[in-house]
């Protein structure tokens, strides 16, 4: 350091309504420097001039000073005179006192109806070719895996078959004995007028195996592993991980989607199995409860009377259908996300609508077919 530099020092004097402040020394950004509001004390201007004639050396302790004058003068809505100090300074302290541009949130306008039917069609179709797409790949993929040439890893399924089978038994009993409960709680309702109490084990067992078992396991899984499906492989998309594995020649196909859809499909059925058992067992619960007082024995042997080998067949034709549309939604939301945080949450969403959409469709399907069918 210099030993002939003198310190900053700035000072203040009060002719009329003006304060002339007049700095000298040198002002450097690594030594004490005069501070504002300690020299501007109780005096209330309406103008303040800065002077720097006898200014030394400076650097940007000086401009850092001036816009701290200024913020005070702006907030005091008084007059600042900076044109006697010198360029450079006024310079720096010019870029000090830009603040940034702050970005206003849009609100999306709204659509017409012609547009907003025109982009949900699209939207739609481009769907529809992304799934039809997906679909063969998967068929290609199962072509393949059969030559021997697929590049698939059955301890990947395995360790699928446990995230969405057995972890999900808690929660799939759960629901289904509720449902079965509520269904004996409704029926008993009717069945009772007329005095057929013991109808209320047929209305439960038919209901529960061909209907609500299946689906019952199939919208907790769609909330549960196909939310979960989508956003692992978006997490990845957004990763690179997928484009990785393209690059090394890996297929993300047989690699990512099939040991989740096996996966699912494998397990769907004894899902629904489970369920069923569960479901009906709610309906016993209910009716051995009062009023009803239905012997376990009697409700047991109803139930076996009325449900047969077909009724638990159809529910099982069910499942297996509803775990190849978890499976392919959640993996189609997963692969078409978008590379952000925000576009994981999306397509978790987005797979979850899709496959109970889905379901519900193809359980009107299913019935529709069955009644021509006579099943």
């Amino acid at each position: 350091m210099n030993s002939d530099a003198s310190p900053a020092r700035a000072e203040a004097r009060l002719e009329g309504d003006v304060l002339e402040v007049r700095l000298s020394g040198d002002w450097r950004i690594v030594e004490e420097r005069p501070q504002w509001v300690r020299l501007l004390g109780d005096a209330k201007p309406s103008r303040v001039r800065l002077t720097g004639s006898e200014l030394g050396f400076w650097d940007s302790s000086l401009p850092i000073f001036m816009q701290e004058v200024r913020e005070w003068a702006r907030g005091a809505g008084v007059a600042v005179d900076l044109e006697h100090l010198p360029a450079g300074a006024m310079r720096l302290a010019a870029h000090l006192s830009i603040e940034p541009e702050r970005e206003v949130a849009k609100h999306p306008a709204l659509l017409g109806p012609f547009t907003a039917v025109g982009l949900a069609s699209a939207g739609l179709w481009r769907d529809v070719k992304d799934s039809a797409q997906l679909v063969g790949e998967c068929a290609y993929t199962i072509g393949r895996f059969f030559r021997g040439r697929a590049q698939f890893r059955w301890r990947d399924t395995l360790a699928e078959i446990q995230a969405c089978g057995a972890m999900a038994l808690p929660i799939v009993g759960l629901i289904s004995f509720l449902v079965g409960v509520t269904m004996a709680y409704t029926g008993s309702l009717v069945v009772r007028q007329y005095g057929g109490d013991i109808w209320l084990a047929d209305m439960v067992g038919l209901a529960v195996v061909r209907e609500m078992g299946p689906m019952m396991a199939a919208v907790v899984l769609a909330g549960r592993t196909g939310a979960a499906f989508a956003a692992t492989l978006g997490n990845m998309k957004a990763n690179e991980e997928i484009d990785a594995l393209q690059t090394l020649g890996v297929s993300p196909v047989d690699f990512l989607v099939m040991p989740r859809v096996v996966a699912l499909f494998c397990m769907m059925p004894l899902l629904a199995l489970y369920s069923d058992g569960v479901g009906m067992l709610g309906g016993m619960a209910i009716a051995y409860a009062p009023p009803m007082h239905i012997p376990t024995s009697l409700y047991w042997a109803e139930t076996k009377s009325i449900v047969d080998l077909s009724d638990v067949n159809t529910g099982l034709l069910k499942a297996s259908a509803f775990g190849l549309i978890i499976g392919l939604s959640g993996c189609l939301r997963g692969l078409q996300a978008d590379r952000d945080a925000a576009g994981v949450g999306t397509a978790a969403t987005r797979a979850v609508v899709t496959s109970i959409l889905l379901i519900v469709v193809s359980d009107a399907v299913f019935a529709v077919i069955f009644n021509i069918l006579g099943w």
